[in-house]
Protein backbone atom coordinates (compact mmCIF):
# COMPACT_ATOMS: atom_id res chain seq x y z
CA UNK A 1 0.00 0.00 0.00
CA UNK A 2 1.09 3.50 -0.90
CA UNK A 3 2.34 5.72 2.28
CA UNK A 4 0.12 8.83 2.21
CA UNK A 5 2.06 11.96 1.66
CA UNK A 6 1.97 14.37 5.07
CA UNK A 7 2.91 17.77 2.95
CA UNK A 8 -0.71 17.20 1.19
CA UNK A 9 -2.47 18.17 4.31
CA UNK A 10 -0.48 22.03 4.19
CA UNK A 11 -2.01 22.68 0.27
CA UNK A 12 -4.29 25.40 1.02
CA UNK A 13 -5.24 25.88 -2.40
CA UNK A 14 -5.37 22.58 -4.17
CA UNK A 15 -6.44 25.22 -7.53
CA UNK A 16 -3.39 27.07 -7.80
CA UNK A 17 -1.16 25.07 -9.51
CA UNK A 18 1.20 24.35 -6.96
CA UNK A 19 1.13 20.96 -5.52
CA UNK A 20 2.44 20.12 -1.74
CA UNK A 21 4.32 17.43 -1.25
CA UNK A 22 7.17 16.02 0.40
CA UNK A 23 8.49 13.91 -2.41
CA UNK A 24 10.78 16.02 -4.71
CA UNK A 25 10.72 15.42 -8.68
CA UNK A 26 13.55 13.93 -10.67
CA UNK A 27 14.38 17.18 -12.19
CA UNK A 28 13.52 21.01 -11.32
CA UNK A 29 13.44 23.77 -14.31
CA UNK A 30 15.65 26.32 -12.54
CA UNK A 31 17.38 24.73 -9.43
CA UNK A 32 20.36 24.82 -11.65
CA UNK A 33 19.99 28.68 -12.10
CA UNK A 34 19.56 29.04 -8.49
CA UNK A 35 22.51 26.80 -7.48
CA UNK A 36 24.67 28.76 -9.95
CA UNK A 37 23.44 32.25 -8.61
CA UNK A 38 24.10 30.76 -4.79
CA UNK A 39 28.29 29.91 -5.71
CA UNK A 40 28.15 32.76 -7.78
CA UNK A 41 27.11 35.28 -5.11
CA UNK A 42 29.53 33.16 -2.40
CA UNK A 43 32.79 33.51 -4.37
CA UNK A 44 32.05 37.16 -5.01
CA UNK A 45 31.76 37.62 -1.29
CA UNK A 46 35.09 36.03 -0.38
CA UNK A 47 37.07 37.96 -3.00
CA UNK A 48 35.95 41.41 -2.76
CA UNK A 49 34.55 42.46 0.81
CA UNK A 50 35.98 39.33 2.96
CA UNK A 51 39.15 41.18 4.68
CA UNK A 52 37.99 44.96 4.30
CA UNK A 53 36.50 46.99 7.83
CA UNK A 54 34.39 49.78 6.66
CA UNK A 55 31.74 51.95 8.94
CA UNK A 56 28.75 54.20 9.11
CA UNK A 57 28.01 56.60 11.29
CA UNK A 58 24.80 57.10 12.72
CA UNK A 59 24.33 60.43 14.12
CA UNK A 60 20.72 60.14 16.75
CA UNK A 61 23.16 56.93 18.21
CA UNK A 62 22.83 57.65 22.02
CA UNK A 63 26.77 58.68 23.16
CA UNK A 64 28.69 56.33 24.87
CA UNK A 65 25.94 53.07 23.62
CA UNK A 66 27.52 49.79 22.93
CA UNK A 67 28.45 48.63 20.30
CA UNK A 68 29.12 52.12 18.92
CA UNK A 69 30.10 54.38 21.75
CA UNK A 70 30.73 57.26 19.28
CA UNK A 71 27.93 56.39 17.11
CA UNK A 72 30.46 54.88 14.35
CA UNK A 73 29.37 50.88 13.26
CA UNK A 74 32.26 49.02 11.87
CA UNK A 75 31.52 46.19 9.83
CA UNK A 76 33.35 44.23 7.28
CA UNK A 77 32.55 45.24 3.39
CA UNK A 78 31.68 41.30 3.08
CA UNK A 79 28.12 42.04 4.53
CA UNK A 80 26.73 43.36 1.19
CA UNK A 81 27.15 39.86 -0.38
CA UNK A 82 26.60 37.40 2.54
CA UNK A 83 22.98 38.41 2.77
CA UNK A 84 22.45 37.75 -0.66
CA UNK A 85 23.34 34.47 -0.13
CA UNK A 86 21.38 33.83 2.73
CA UNK A 87 18.67 35.24 0.95
CA UNK A 88 18.95 32.54 -1.90
CA UNK A 89 19.96 29.83 0.79
CA UNK A 90 16.41 30.14 1.93
CA UNK A 91 15.06 29.92 -1.33
CA UNK A 92 16.74 26.77 -1.86
CA UNK A 93 15.79 25.63 0.74
CA UNK A 94 11.67 26.58 0.34
CA UNK A 95 11.49 25.82 -3.30
CA UNK A 96 13.93 22.91 -3.81
CA UNK A 97 14.49 21.46 -0.29
CA UNK A 98 16.96 20.33 2.58
CA UNK A 99 18.33 17.54 0.84
CA UNK A 100 18.99 19.52 -2.56
CA UNK A 101 20.18 22.68 -0.61
CA UNK A 102 22.47 20.28 0.72
CA UNK A 103 23.68 19.68 -2.72
CA UNK A 104 24.35 23.76 -3.03
CA UNK A 105 25.96 23.88 -0.01
CA UNK A 106 28.56 21.04 -0.38
CA UNK A 107 29.29 22.44 -4.10
CA UNK A 108 29.77 26.01 -2.69
CA UNK A 109 32.43 24.53 0.02
CA UNK A 110 34.23 23.12 -2.78
CA UNK A 111 34.41 26.22 -4.62
CA UNK A 112 35.81 28.03 -1.36
CA UNK A 113 38.39 24.81 -1.40
CA UNK A 114 39.16 25.41 -4.83
CA UNK A 115 39.61 29.68 -4.42
CA UNK A 116 41.69 29.38 -1.39
CA UNK A 117 43.75 26.74 -3.66
CA UNK A 118 44.02 28.90 -6.56
CA UNK A 119 44.69 32.30 -4.90
CA UNK A 120 47.24 30.76 -3.12
CA UNK A 121 48.94 29.70 -6.42
CA UNK A 122 48.77 33.15 -7.96
CA UNK A 123 49.74 34.68 -5.31
CA UNK A 124 53.02 32.78 -4.48
CA UNK A 125 53.83 33.05 -8.18
CA UNK A 126 56.90 35.45 -8.95
CA UNK A 127 55.93 39.09 -10.27
CA UNK A 128 57.87 40.32 -13.31
CA UNK A 129 59.72 43.38 -12.35
CA UNK A 130 57.93 45.03 -15.38
CA UNK A 131 54.50 44.34 -13.85
CA UNK A 132 52.81 47.87 -14.40
CA UNK A 133 49.66 48.63 -11.94
CA UNK A 134 47.94 51.80 -10.47
CA UNK A 135 50.02 51.18 -7.30
CA UNK A 136 53.00 51.62 -9.28
CA UNK A 137 52.14 55.37 -10.54
CA UNK A 138 51.02 56.36 -6.71
CA UNK A 139 53.02 58.83 -5.04
CA UNK A 140 54.74 56.44 -2.84
CA UNK A 141 56.08 54.52 -5.68
CA UNK A 142 57.48 57.87 -7.73
CA UNK A 143 59.04 59.60 -4.44
CA UNK A 144 61.61 56.13 -3.93
CA UNK A 145 63.43 55.96 -7.17
CA UNK A 146 65.02 52.46 -5.70
CA UNK A 147 61.03 50.95 -6.00
CA UNK A 148 60.70 47.80 -8.68
CA UNK A 149 57.03 48.10 -10.25
CA UNK A 150 57.03 44.53 -9.98
CA UNK A 151 57.47 44.59 -6.49
CA UNK A 152 54.58 47.47 -5.87
CA UNK A 153 52.09 45.42 -7.67
CA UNK A 154 53.12 42.25 -5.57
CA UNK A 155 52.22 43.97 -2.35
CA UNK A 156 48.75 45.26 -3.62
CA UNK A 157 47.88 41.90 -5.09
CA UNK A 158 48.61 39.98 -2.42
CA UNK A 159 47.18 42.60 0.11
CA UNK A 160 43.45 41.82 -2.01
CA UNK A 161 44.19 37.84 -2.86
CA UNK A 162 46.19 36.32 -0.09
CA UNK A 163 44.48 36.18 2.53
CA UNK A 164 46.08 34.77 5.99
CA UNK A 165 45.15 30.91 6.64
CA UNK A 166 43.24 32.20 9.15
CA UNK A 167 40.69 33.94 7.08
CA UNK A 168 40.26 31.55 4.97
CA UNK A 169 39.96 28.50 7.25
CA UNK A 170 36.67 30.78 9.25
CA UNK A 171 35.49 31.69 6.10
CA UNK A 172 35.31 28.12 4.80
CA UNK A 173 33.88 26.86 8.09
CA UNK A 174 31.73 29.56 9.02
CA UNK A 175 30.09 29.54 5.91
CA UNK A 176 29.37 25.27 5.84
CA UNK A 177 28.49 25.79 9.52
CA UNK A 178 25.65 28.38 9.03
CA UNK A 179 24.65 27.77 5.81
CA UNK A 180 23.72 23.93 6.89
CA UNK A 181 22.49 25.25 10.58
CA UNK A 182 20.18 28.24 8.34
CA UNK A 183 18.64 25.36 5.70
CA UNK A 184 18.19 23.27 8.87
CA UNK A 185 15.90 25.74 10.44
CA UNK A 186 14.62 26.95 7.41
CA UNK A 187 13.38 23.31 6.30
CA UNK A 188 11.59 22.93 9.86
CA UNK A 189 9.85 25.58 10.94
CA UNK A 190 8.47 25.49 7.12
CA UNK A 191 6.93 22.17 8.40
CA UNK A 192 6.17 23.60 11.93
CA UNK A 193 4.05 26.97 10.55
CA UNK A 194 2.50 24.40 7.59
CA UNK A 195 4.00 26.64 5.03
CA UNK A 196 2.76 29.84 6.49
CA UNK A 197 4.16 33.20 7.42
CA UNK A 198 7.46 32.80 5.30
CA UNK A 199 8.55 36.18 6.98
CA UNK A 200 9.49 34.01 10.35
CA UNK A 201 11.33 30.93 8.96
CA UNK A 202 13.64 33.23 6.32
CA UNK A 203 14.15 35.95 8.99
CA UNK A 204 14.36 33.42 12.08
CA UNK A 205 16.56 31.18 10.19
CA UNK A 206 18.52 33.98 9.41
CA UNK A 207 19.07 34.74 13.01
CA UNK A 208 20.42 31.39 14.08
CA UNK A 209 22.31 30.83 10.37
CA UNK A 210 23.83 34.26 10.57
CA UNK A 211 24.74 34.13 14.33
CA UNK A 212 26.63 30.65 13.96
CA UNK A 213 28.42 31.81 11.12
CA UNK A 214 29.53 34.87 12.88
CA UNK A 215 30.26 33.27 15.80
CA UNK A 216 32.87 30.77 14.16
CA UNK A 217 34.39 33.13 11.44
CA UNK A 218 34.98 36.42 13.97
CA UNK A 219 36.89 34.33 16.60
CA UNK A 220 39.08 32.20 14.22
CA UNK A 221 40.18 34.68 11.93
CA UNK A 222 41.07 37.29 13.92
CA UNK A 223 41.29 37.10 17.90
CA UNK A 224 44.92 38.00 18.81
CA UNK A 225 44.94 40.10 16.01
CA UNK A 226 42.36 42.27 16.52
CA UNK A 227 41.31 43.63 20.34
CA UNK A 228 38.78 41.16 22.02
CA UNK A 229 36.48 43.59 22.20
CA UNK A 230 36.87 44.71 18.64
CA UNK A 231 36.30 41.28 17.48
CA UNK A 232 33.04 41.13 19.51
CA UNK A 233 31.95 44.12 18.16
CA UNK A 234 32.35 43.55 15.01
CA UNK A 235 31.10 39.81 15.23
CA UNK A 236 27.82 41.14 16.92
CA UNK A 237 27.56 44.51 14.38
CA UNK A 238 27.23 42.31 11.59
CA UNK A 239 25.16 39.44 13.03
CA UNK A 240 22.60 42.17 13.59
CA UNK A 241 23.19 43.99 10.26
CA UNK A 242 22.65 40.74 8.42
CA UNK A 243 19.32 40.19 10.08
CA UNK A 244 18.48 44.06 9.16
CA UNK A 245 19.48 43.07 5.69
CA UNK A 246 17.09 39.81 5.59
CA UNK A 247 14.58 41.70 7.11
CA UNK A 248 14.62 44.39 4.00
CA UNK A 249 14.51 41.85 1.27
CA UNK A 250 11.49 40.18 2.75
CA UNK A 251 9.64 41.39 0.16
CA UNK A 252 12.52 39.97 -2.77
CA UNK A 253 12.04 36.78 -1.13
CA UNK A 254 8.62 36.61 -1.19
CA UNK A 255 8.02 37.23 -4.76
CA UNK A 256 10.88 35.41 -5.85
CA UNK A 257 9.71 32.55 -4.00
CA UNK A 258 5.96 33.02 -5.42
CA UNK A 259 7.42 33.37 -9.17
CA UNK A 260 9.30 30.03 -8.59
CA UNK A 261 6.93 27.71 -6.87
CA UNK A 262 4.21 28.55 -9.55
CA UNK A 263 7.44 28.07 -12.39
CA UNK A 264 8.36 24.55 -10.83
CA UNK A 265 4.84 23.91 -9.68
CA UNK A 266 5.76 22.24 -6.28
CA UNK A 267 5.51 23.00 -2.64
CA UNK A 268 8.13 21.07 -1.10
CA UNK A 269 8.07 19.91 2.62
CA UNK A 270 10.66 18.24 4.36
CA UNK A 271 8.50 15.89 6.72
CA UNK A 272 10.66 12.39 5.93
CA UNK A 273 14.02 13.99 4.95
CA UNK A 274 17.67 13.15 6.23
CA UNK A 275 19.31 16.05 7.42
CA UNK A 276 22.39 14.82 8.13
CA UNK A 277 25.01 16.64 6.47
CA UNK A 278 26.77 13.95 4.70
CA UNK A 279 24.23 11.83 3.73
CA UNK A 280 23.69 11.36 0.06
CA UNK A 281 19.89 10.48 0.99
CA UNK A 282 17.32 12.40 0.67
CA UNK A 283 14.47 10.76 3.00
CA UNK A 284 15.18 8.89 5.77
CA UNK A 285 15.78 5.26 5.87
Amino acid sequence: MEKSDPAAAFDSDPNDGVTATSNAPIAFRYYDFVMAAFVAILLLSNIIGAAKLTFVEVSWWPEGLWPAADGTFIYGAGILFFPLGYVIGDILTEIYGFARARRVIWTGFAAMIFLAFMSYVVVSLPAFDGWECAASGSMEFKADPDSVPGSICQATYESVFGSTWRIVLASIVAFWAGEFVNSFVMAKMKVWTKGKALWTRTIGSTVVGQGVDSLIFYPIAFYGIWSTEAVITVMITNWLLKVVWEAALTPVTYLVVGKLKKAEGVDLYDTDTDFSPFSSKERRA
